[in-house]
């Protein structure tokens, strides 16, 4: 029987704030420290491994968050999620992102509908277009091929869709599966769509429109832009938009697109990324079987995240030690840093992926809770940080955990070796430096030049970012955040925060305001 307790009504919830802190600076240094970096160390899906010692943990913390695992039934809830129970509660509807990428459980029906079923047939319908557009049986009115994509969409339907094509780009090219130039289009102001237009050919451009319900404001505005351009380009519209929408949408049997690939209410926008979302403009930029390959490490990964062993299970463990330096640590952010510049989207993804999932101060039963949930993220590409935040990182008076995300090789393999070494092992070389540095600080007596250390960060190693280990590494994340959100007790599958904004931008274009309100649509010249 699964109880949906609040975190500080757990017995682990008190014996945790009473545990130890653990000194890094000392546990870091010296042998004792080659080993524990030896010894702290999970395997992840596609060859990959979360090191977490680094952390401010220990055997003695390790054994509490073992017991909270137990005692707030994260596999058991997990569980009841993949298999299809109501977890969403603030929308009342399931939960099943980790469907599009395969089957943990029993089979999930839905509005008379196999979900499983449904997501594999639309991603067959997706990859059977793609490769019509690729071979040139679809073509432009002039029977010409299409040579770039893009996806209009805000939200979940643009920043994971868009931070997985950045960082497969290069990889694609390499590796000869390069098929289509992907942009996007996602922010209402004018610029952002006539700064696309004005990159692309549009004669050669296919148009992927995301919006679920087919009524989104941003969304629907940019494609009536986008129409615009292909009309004054003397282009009939219809012959170059596909949506991507729910089979009730007003988009779905419409003549105005060339096709239609679906999705459903079970799957937020923030976790997409999977879904025909970003399969569409994937499959349509790389082909099909590197989305496919995309799915396949994240279902690897899922995987992983059903395993009871705490030590045995990443994401698990990566969720329960945020939530020690959260709750008992008191550290109010966390900085994702990956060094790799193919990533360099992957934190904006994050950002919404985590803060839109747990930025809650309600329980699941809308009750109040009295004690923080989910940090601030932030992040930026390495070695670019090192150069703009990290100062406040090291010498702050905040002190910031760090998620690193490291690979062994590039994507490219262009290199050059200077002063002795590749660019890659330098870059390599910073990561694990930085590491050492957060954790064991530098004595000074002049005060200006001491480092405290004792700044806690993991680190995600791989051999190369290829496109399963993307999909692991998304899953890593989409699990963490899930984790967490159960041991707050909180919903992490709706986001009522994002609606109000929404509703007064409403009134103002409507002109029905007064007091602030007012005087601030007079000031803008609305």
């Amino acid at each position: 029987m699964i109880e949906w307790k609040n975190f500080d009504s757990l017995e682990s919830y008190g014996e945790l704030a009473k545990a130890e802190c653990v000194k890094l600076a000392e546990v870091m240094s010296g042998e004792s420290g080659a080993e524990r970096v030896k010894a702290y160390s999970v395997p992840m899906a596609a060859g990959m491994v979360y090191n977490y010692a680094a952390k401010q943990v220990d055997e003695n913390v390790l054994a509490v968050l073992k017991k909270l695992a137990k005692e707030a039934q994260l596999s058991e809830k997990y569980k009841a999620l993949y298999n299809g129970e109501m977890i969403n509660t603030g929308e009342k509807r399931l939960v099943l992102h980790q469907l599009t990428r395969g089957q943990l459980g029993d089979k999930v029906v839905a509005d008379g509908t196999d979900k499983r079923a449904f997501y594999v047939e639309q991603q067959e319908r997706i990859a059977e277009f793609a490769k019509k557009v690729h071979s040139g049986e679809i073509t432009n009115a002039a029977g010409e091929k299409f040579t770039t994509v893009v996806q209009i969409g805000i939200g979940g339907s643009d920043l994971g869709p868009r931070a997985m094509y950045l960082a497969l780009e290069n990889w694609a090219k390499k590796h000869n599966t390069f098929k289509m130039e992907a942009k996007f289009i996602s922010n209402v102001d004018p610029d952002d769509a006539a700064a696309v237009l004005g990159s692309i050919d549009v004669a050669h451009s296919m148009f992927v429109l995301v919006s679920k319900s087919g009524t989104t404001l941003e969304t629907l505005t940019n494609e009536s832009f986008v129409k615009d351009a292909l009309k004054k380009a003397g282009l009939d519209a219809s012959k170059h938009m596909v949506a991507v929408t729910s089979e009730t949408s007003p988009l779905a049997k419409s003549d105005d697109y060339l096709a239609a690939f679906f999705m459903d209410d079970y799957i937020g926008g923030r976790f997409s990324s999977t879904s025909a979302v970003g399969g569409a403009v994937l499959s349509l930029a790389f082909g099909p079987e590197v989305f496919a390959q995309f799915l396949e490490g994240a279902a690897e990964e899922d995987k992983l995240a059903a395993k009871e062993d705490l030590l045995q299970n990443p994401d698990m463990l990566d969720a329960l030690i945020g939530v020690y330096e959260r709750n008992m640590l008191g550290y109010p952010a966390t900085a994702v840093l990956p060094y790799s510049q193919a990533l360099s989207r992957f934190p904006a993804h994050l950002q919404q992926a985590d803060m839109e999932s747990n930025g809650k101060s309600v329980n699941r039963f809308g009750e109040p809770v009295n004690y923080v949930t989910g940090p601030v993220l932030f992040g930026e590409p390495g070695t670019n940080g090192q150069h703009s935040f990290y100062q406040l990182l090291h010498q702050g008076t905040d002190i910031v955990p760090i998620q690193f995300v490291g690979f062994k090789n590039s994507q490219i393999g262009t290199d050059v070796v200077i002063e002795d070494s590749t660019s890659q092992q330098k870059l390599c070389a910073n990561v694990a430096a930085q590491i050492v540095a957060f954790a064991c600080g530098k004595d000074d007596e002049n005060l200006n030049k001491k480092f405290e250390g004792g700044r806690p960060s993991s680190i995600i190693i791989g051999e190369q970012l290829n496109p399963k280990a993307l999909g692991a590494l998304l899953a890593h994340f989409e699990n963490k955040i899930m984790f967490q959100g159960f041991v707050w007790n909180v919903n992490s599958f709706d986001q009522e925060g994002v609606q109000l904004g929404k509703v007064l931008a409403k009134r103002v274009l409507a002109h029905e305001t007064d007091g602030a309100l007012q005087v601030y649509s007079e000031l803008l010249n609305i």
